[in-house]
């Protein structure tokens, strides 16, 4: 009986980080009422910290992670350009 519980764990571990990707481009639009932000793309990622959207401005070169959870691409990180201008 351990065996095929213990397969059956494997696999959902394994399903789950199907969900999980990494993508990049420019912020189109940043939603504070709905913590989303847009992609030059068009998709939409939802952040899970309201203190993250004053960093983040149209125009800038984002990469994100995130995990999709109940139809929704959540940022479980993000990296932003240097700002050494």
């Amino acid at each position: 009986m351990r065996i095929p519980i213990g397969a059956v764990a494997a696999m959902l571990l394994i399903s789950t980080a199907a969900f999980a990707g990494q993508t990049e481009g420019l912020i189109k639009e940043v939603d504070k009422d709905t913590l989303t932000l847009t992609l030059d793309d068009g998709k939409s990622y939802k952040l899970n910290a309201e203190p993250a959207l004053d960093a983040l401005k149209p125009g800038m070169d984002i990469v994100i992670a995130y995990d999709e959870t109940n139809g929704e691409n959540v940022i479980t990180d993000m990296q932003l350009p240097d700002s050494t201008e």
